[in-house]
């Protein structure tokens, strides 16, 4: 077979659009261009759809611009996937963060136009992005998370009323004394705040409410942030494991994408028993919420060596420096190669797929 159609889908609708642009230009530098023939596709914040005249400029002189831009001319994507789904050898690389890419919406849409993709299918993508969700699913299975509260934004009372007051200093109370306060449909940190007293509690509701209709509410864990890699399917691979040490008062958005004040550490000084129920929780979740492709699985471990899962993440930060490439690049794999067996492994799922469900 000659080259395959790939189609790198960034940008996005969500408030993870910057995100996936710097994680698209990446895969777009060091993707294999004899093995594929690269069609970059952006959604702008409007939810239109483009062939990047930039991305494929660039990709003409063999560079590429500093960012992405998502515009160019219009990409309609049901009758273009439809019209490269005839060719027999087109492959879509969602890197599309958050809602509306990584929640299930988009895999949807790839299983209609019935094209291979990289990464976990609808259910598995859509369980993933809700962190509520995932929590009790997780919780099921006997895998230990921080205790948690979720909430409807419309379930909220007023802010300053009697009620408030009594819930959020109940919230406190049970959960506290400090308390991470996050929209359950949304990553990279965004919306995520830290709060201590009642005040803070109402305002970082407001905030995350902003972001998203459902809210989580868990307890803060003193432990260090350890990540690993998940590559495979039903018997998937597992990295060992990397360190995030946050120059902020937690890994958020500027420590991650602005101001690089973050220490990642890809061979961090954890003990072989640790490392070992680590890696185990880490294959267990992915399985259990029926991933595929790829996922970071991120973790608390205390002092006392106490593993707790914070949650998992079905489209990692797809930099050179983004802890889920980095720590299969310390294990042998690297960034291109690691492209080509997401590309296998979707590839592998959709004739599966299709095995059992074409008659």
């Amino acid at each position: 077979m000659g080259k395959y159609d790939l189609v790198v889908l960034f940008g996005g609708r969500s408030a993870e659009h910057d995100v996936s642009c710097v994680s698209a230009r990446h895969v777009l530098s060091a993707a294999d261009l004899e093995r594929y023939e690269i069609i970059p596709v952006g959604i702008d914040r409007d939810g239109n759809w483009s062939l990047s005249t930039s991305a494929v400029q660039a990709l003409e002189n063999g560079d590429l611009p500093e960012a992405l831009d998502p515009s160019g001319s219009n990409w309609d994507p049901l009758p273009e996937l439809k019209r490269l789904s005839q060719s027999g050898s087109v492959v879509v690389f969602p890197l599309l963060h958050g809602p509306l890419g990584e929640d299930g919406t988009v895999q949807g849409l790839l299983e209609v136009a019935d094209v291979p993709y990289v990464g976990s299918g609808v259910l598995s993508s859509s369980l993933a992005m809700d962190k509520l969700v995932a929590k009790d699913i997780l919780n099921h299975h006997g895998i230990r998370q921080a205790r948690h509260r979720g909430f409807h934004s419309d379930d909220l009372p007023v802010r300053g009323s009697e009620g408030a007051d009594a819930l959020y200093s109940s919230l406190l109370e049970d959960l506290g004394p400090k308390v991470f306060v996050k929209p359950a449909n949304l990553g990279s940190s965004i919306g995520v705040s830290v709060a201590s007293d009642v005040a803070e509690l109402e305002n970082a509701l407001g905030v995350a409410a902003s972001y998203d209709e459902w809210i989580l509410v868990e307890e803060a864990i003193s432990g260090r942030e350890i990540e690993l890699a998940v590559l495979g399917d039903r018997v998937p691979q597992v990295s060992g494991p990397g360190e995030i040490r946050p120059g902020a008062e937690f890994y958020d958005y500027a420590d991650k994408y602005e101001d690089g004040s973050a220490e990642l550490i890809d061979d961090p000084d954890l003990d072989s028993e640790v490392v070992v129920s680590l890696q185990q929780n880490a294959a267990k979740a992915f399985t259990v919420l029926r991933c595929s492709g790829m996922a970071r699985v991120d973790f608390f471990v205390s002092e006392n060596d106490e593993i707790i899962l914070n949650e998992v993440n079905t489209i990692p930060g797809f930099t050179p420096i983004s802890m889920y490439p980095r720590l299969w690049e310390k294990s042998g794999l690297s960034y291109s190669d690691l492209i080509d067996r997401l590309v296998d492994l979707g590839l592998q799922r959709y004739a599966r797929k299709r095995h059992k469900t074409i008659r």
